[in-house]
C-alpha cells in the first residue's frame, strides 16, 4: 500500500466533507441528540401519573388516605370533581390515566370496621403504563392496610386486616393486551416516516439527474409542480393506511371502535403535512442523500420518541414536554388510540385535530414558499 497516495485520497474526501456543512453538521447532531433525549430526557420509569379524584365522602378519614397518594411521587392528581362524567371526559381526551372514586360512606365503614370501597379507574390503552399504575395503586393500597391494622393492634382494638376495599377498573383494553396499544400508534409511525422519506427524494432527485432545469423551462408553476408530486405519493399513502387498518383489525384482532370517517379524515390531515414537510426537506436538500438524512431527524426520531409511542410525555422533564408539542404524531397517536380504542368522536378529539390542522397548514405554506422555478 503506497501511503502516498492514500494520504492524498484521504485530503481528498476530507475536503469534501468540509465543503458539506450540513451533512457535517448533521453527523454530529446526530448521535448528540440521542445522547441527551436517551440519557436524560426520557426514562422507562412511570411517576407523575395524571390522576382525578371524586371524593364523595369529604371526610378527614378519606383525605387523609388521599394524602398517601397525594404524597407519593408516582401520582400527579391534577384535579377533584364530584361526578363520573367529568372524569370520563379526561380520560377520553388523554389528559387524565387514573381516576379515583372515594364511597360516600367511606369513614363509616372504616369506624365501623367493615371494607371500605375504593374505585380506581385506569385507562388501559396504553396496556404496559396501566400495569405499573394498577401495581402502584395496590402499593399504596396494601401500606395503607397494615399500617391501619399496625395502629388498631397497638391500640388492643380489634381491626378488619384489609379495610380499604379496592375496585378496580380497566378502561379500553381489559385483557392489558399490548398489540392493541401498538398497533394504533404504528400506524402513526408508519405514515409518519414513509410519507417524510419519499417526499424528502423527489424534489432533490430532480436536481441530481439534471432534470430540474427542463422543468424549470416549461410552463408548469411552482405550485402545479408541488401539487404534481404531493398527490401521487398521498394515494400511496392513503393505500397504505387502509392496509394497515384492515390487518390491524383481521391479523391483530384490534377493535376499530370509532367513527371510520373521522379515522379517515383525520389521517388525511395528518399525511397531507407529513408529506409537505418531505417535500419542504427535498427542496431545502437539494440532494437525496442530505434529504433523507434531514427526514430520518425530522420524521423517525421524533416520531418514534417524542409522540407518545415509546415514552409516557407525562413523564418527561417539563422542558422535553413543550417540544412534544411540535410533533404532529403526538397529536395522531391520541386521535388514533380515541377512535380505535376508546370509540371518541370529535367532543374529545378536537384539539388534536385542531393541531393537525395547523401543522398541515404550515407545511404546505412553506413548502410552497420554499420552491423557487429558478436554478439558483
Amino acid at each position: 500500500m503506497n501511503l502516498r497516495r492514500t494520504r492524498a485520497i484521504f485530503n481528498k474526501e476530507f475536503i469534501q466533507i468540509w465543503r458539506d456543512p450540513r451533512s457535517l453538521a448533521l453527523a454530529f447532531a446526530i448521535p448528540m441528540l440521542l445522547l441527551v433525549l436517551f440519557g436524560y430526557a426520557l426514562s422507562l420509569d412511570i411517576d407523575k401519573i395524571p390522576t382525578v379524584v371524586w371524593n364523595q365522602d369529604g371526610s378527614q378519614t378519606s383525605i387523609h388516605f388521599l394524602d398517601n397518594f397525594k404524597g407519593s411521587k408516582y401520582f400527579k392528581i391534577i384535579g377533584y370533581y364530584d361526578n363520573y362524567p367529568q372524569m370520563e371526559y379526561l380520560i377520553d381526551k388523554g389528559t387524565a390515566m387514573l381516576a379515583m372514586v372515594v364511597d360516600k360512606n367511606f369513614s363509616k365503614y372504616i369506624q365501623s370496621n367493615g371494607l371500605a370501597p375504593f374505585q380506581v379507574i385506569i385507562d388501559g390503552s396504553d396496556s404496559n403504563t396501566a400495569q405499573t399504575v394498577l401495581g402502584y395503586v395496590n402499593n399504596v393500597v396494601y401500606s395503607y392496610n397494615q399500617k391501619f391494622l399496625k395502629d388498631a393492634l397497638a391500640a388492643n382494638s380489634i381491626a378488619n386486616s384489609t379495610p380499604i376495599d379496592l375496585r378496580t377498573r380497566i378502561w379500553f383494553n381489559q385483557d392489558l393486551d399490548s398489540k392493541l396499544f401498538i398497533v394504533p400508534g404504528l400506524i402513526a409511525i408508519i405514515m409518519m416516516i414513509i410519507a417524510a422519506l419519499l417526499t424528502s427524494l423527489t424534489i432533490a432527485r430532480e436536481w441530481e439527474r439534471g432534470t430540474m432545469e427542463q422543468l424549470i423551462s416549461t410552463p408548469v408553476r411552482s405550485v402545479e409542480l408541488i401539487i404534481g408530486k404531493f398527490a401521487p405519493y398521498f394515494v400511496i399513502g392513503f393505500i397504505d393506511l387502509i392496509i394497515s387498518v384492515i390487518m390491524g383489525i383481521l391479523l391483530f384482532g384490534v377493535p376499530l371502535r370509532g367513527n371510520v370517517l373521522l379515522l379517515f379524515v383525520s389521517s388525511g390531515i395528518f399525511l397531507t403535512g407529513a408529506l409537505m414537510l418531505g417535500i419542504y426537506i427535498s427542496v431545502a436538500a437539494k440532494s437525496q442523500l442530505m434529504a433523507s438524512q434531514m427526514a430520518i431527524l425530522t420524521s423517525f426520531l421524533p416520531t418514534f420518541m417524542l409522540s407518545g409511542f415509546t415514552y409516557e410525555i407525562f413523564n418527561m422533564p417539563v422542558w422535553v414536554q413543550y417540544i412534544t408539542y411540535l410533533v404532529p404524531a403526538r397529536y395522531f397517536i391520541v386521535i388514533l388510540r380515541g377512535i380505535y380504542l376508546k370509540g371518541v368522536g370529535m367532543e374529545a378529539l378536537w384539539p388534536n385535530i385542531g393541531a393537525l390542522l395547523i401543522f398541515s397548514f404550515i407545511a404546505v405554506r412553506v413548502a410552497i414558499v420554499k420552491f423557487k422555478k429558478k436554478v439558483a
